[in-house]
């Protein structure tokens, strides 16, 4: 679909041709792909000569919003809300893993040096940092 998108319509070649570079596939993979995709509405196909031409009915904002409903449907219970306290949760631990990971200790003279790393090396705990210290 990510394939699909930008050019609005095109043939299973086209298709196979345009995702060749980042992910070979065979040409009767893609074929069997959009043929799924027609039977379930997600596209709609018309003959054009021997080949079939397909089309996304559905925007890619569309099939955002129906991908994330049914996750919420199927892993959450139906609650959105489980999901943002999910997503929190996995941003602050990784918010919390890049800080640890650019905050080490480093030998040295004294406890000037105890905890300090280059503070350059770290843009996410730079901006943290300056959110604290501009008061």
């Amino acid at each position: 679909m990510n394939t699909l998108w930008p050019i609005g319509q095109a043939t299973v070649r086209e298709i196979r041709d345009r995702l060749a570079y980042h992910r070979p596939r065979a040409y009767t993979t893609i074929m069997t792909i959009m043929d799924r995709l027609a039977h379930k509405g997600v596209v709609e196909r018309r003959k054009a000569g021997r080949a079939y031409i397909y089309r996304a009915n559905l925007s890619a904002e569309d099939a955002r919003a129906q991908a994330v409903a049914q996750i919420v449907k199927n892993y959450f219970g139906g609650s959105a809300e489980a999901l943002l306290t999910q997503l929190t949760a996995r941003a602050g631990a990784a918010l919390s893993s890049a800080a640890a990971a650019a905050v080490s200790v480093t030998p040295g003279p004294g406890p000037a040096t105890a905890g300090v790393r280059n503070a350059a090396a770290s843009p996410i705990l730079d901006s943290e940092v300056s959110k604290h210290t501009s008061d």
